[in-house]
């Protein structure tokens, strides 16, 4: 499977997911304006396109240790993030959003 966002600024969605959220650069187009992205086995690919409007019905899940703190970090970072949502027992979600708008949610098994 793979997850497609669209952004208007690809240098800008770069920072973003290396720089906040620690991902790393695995392939890029730059005559094209696209790039692949990866984190932990986790990979999306992200396009430039003058039309781009936020993915919120998609979510590229990542799986950290602490949601809660990573929830504090991206706040402080000034990054849009939702609220920490938690199953007992079982899982904590949290939806963050990229300076586009597109959602991708950290998941933490508790």
């Amino acid at each position: 499977m793979q997850i497609w966002y669209r952004v208007k600024d690809l240098d800008r969605a770069e920072r973003f997911y290396v720089d906040t959220l620690g991902f790393q650069e695995l392939y890029r187009d730059e005559k094209d304006r696209w790039m692949r992205l990866g984190r932990d086995g986790v990979e999306v690919h992200i396009a430039e396109s003058e039309v781009a409007k936020p993915d919120t019905d998609t979510a590229l899940a990542i799986e950290v240790d602490d949601v809660k703190a990573e929830a504090a970090r991206l706040r402080e970072a000034g990054v849009n993030v939702g609220v920490v949502l938690e199953i007992p027992g079982a899982i904590r979600i949290l939806d963050v959003f990229d300076p586009d708008g597109n959602r991708i949610q950290l998941t933490q098994d508790v």
